[in-house]
């Protein structure tokens, strides 16, 4: 009990001691936030930043589904996904399917070289997503915190040729694939001089080894339009790429860009841009099982197409599912045809011929065997075809195999009398004797 004549001091003391408590708590606050200049300290800035890129990604969910490798599934409303963020695509209508019916494949068998066409991919055993809703990968903190900048998140480093970094003479446009770019080093199938709406093949899946965590390594088909230094490009295939998805699990991917990965496009869904519709596969998610030397082989098969309708170009996955789409208006001149397609494997790496950096990574190609190991051993795309204006597909009538490392990588054409067709083998261990 206060006596009377004292209770004005002591509350006024009282109150002074709480409210230097509360003054001395938001002291301590803001000292964490911000800088002894009073301005928010950057790296506060880029948390902020870091939340409202996950906001913005991660849409909500009507369904969870937490896959055995670690990954989050999130189920989310069709006319909500990620794609709908995009400018271009405000008051964008979904096309459900392609308004034509491609064209049905059958794709040829070799005497006893068989391959078993994976569909299932690891977050399946733990659960679906609903009709009406399309499964997104769920991007985590620590997964934009590996990018070297939030604009950066989930699109490959520009394509620069090699010529270019180094002073040579302007590249001519029409030698537009004899150029190797900087710090990337490809062994492909490649086929130009026509207007194609389409390609697909059966990519081979493995899992290689990636020396480090800003490496990758991937197989697949590219379509492209354009000059190297500001192409136009659809792709997909298998990957493994720590800095994208946080381990070294091989995953199904689909990229794109307008401007040679300047400031456009990206891997799946991690900008607004590719439109899902489909509600079973899910892009980024790992693929299993996946192929050993000398035992069971596994394949993915892969077709993008045009709509010549709407210009959208289509994702099929395993000869039968339709992924979704990429938008004819993110693109200028692959809104009408792509002007060459490439099969085959890249490695993104500081450390490769074009830097002149030694040693050479020890990031493996495909299997990590040469192509001339063959089947069972070496990776390999078969059943390649393209899509001209027929709107059916064929083999291509000129192809031509390539490397830009030949002691490093490799890439062949195999043909034999048992084989209804040829196919192609590429891939390599990087850092070796022949390959210092």
């Amino acid at each position: 009990n206060v006596p009377k004549e004292l209770s004005v001091d002591y509350w006024n003391q009282h109150m002074e001691k709480r409210n230097g408590k509360l003054l001395l708590f938001v002291m301590v606050v803001a000292f964490m936030t911000t800088g002894i200049d009073g301005k928010v300290t950057s790296h506060h800035k880029k948390h902020l930043k870091v939340h409202r890129m996950l906001k913005m990604l991660n849409k909500p969910s009507v369904k969870s589904i937490q896959s055995e490798d670690g990954d989050i599934i999130n189920c989310v409303d069709i006319y909500k996904q990620p794609a709908f963020d995009h400018p271009a695509l405000m008051n964008h209508t979904i096309q459900m399917t392609p308004s034509y019916n491609p064209t049905t494949f059958k794709p040829m068998t070799n005497n006893n070289i068989s391959a078993i066409t994976v569909i299932s991919q690891t977050w399946h055993k733990n659960g679906s997503c609903p009709i009406g809703t399309v499964p997104v990968r769920q991007i985590r903190k620590r997964d934009l915190l590996r990018a070297a900048s939030l604009e950066s998140y989930g699109r490959k480093d520009p394509y620069i040729p090699y010529a270019k970094t180094h002073g040579t003479a302007n590249v001519n446009v029409s030698q537009a694939n004899e150029w190797p770019q900087a710090n990337r080093s490809m062994a492909y199938l490649i086929t130009q001089g026509y207007s194609y709406l389409g390609a697909r093949g059966d990519i081979n899946v493995w899992n290689p080894y990636v020396e480090a965590k800003d490496e990758y390594s991937s197989a697949q088909i590219w379509l492209r339009n354009g000059p190297p230094n500001r192409y136009e490009s659809v792709e997909s295939g298998w990957m493994v790429n720590y800095k994208v998805y946080g381990d070294t699990r091989t995953r199904l991917f689909a990229y794109w860009t307008a401007d040679s990965s300047t400031k456009t496009g990206c891997f799946d869904l991690t900008c607004s841009g590719f439109v899902q519709t489909n509600n079973q596969i899910a892009l980024g998610a790992a693929i299993e099982p996946v192929s050993q030397q000398y035992s069971d082989q596994y394949q993915i098969s892969i077709y993008l197409h045009l709509d010549p309708k709407t210009g959208n170009w289509w994702l099929q996955y395993g000869n039968k599912i339709n992924i979704g789409y990429w938008p004819g208006h993110l693109f200028g001149s692959l809104s009408h045809n792509a002007l060459y397609v490439m099969w085959g494997g890249e490695v993104y790496s500081s450390n490769i011929r074009t830097t002149s950096k030694h040693p050479h990574t020890k990031s493996h190609m495909g299997s990590g065997e040469y192509a001339e190991n063959h089947f069972g051993s070496a990776c390999f795309i078969r059943n390649v075809r393209i899509m001209d204006y027929s709107l059916s597909l064929k083999f291509p009538q000129w192809i031509y195999a390539t490397t830009d490392e030949q002691y490093c990588y490799h890439s062949q054409i195999y043909r034999q009398g048992y084989l209804a067709e040829p196919e192609f083998y590429f891939g390599g261990p990087g850092l070796s004797y022949l390959c210092p």
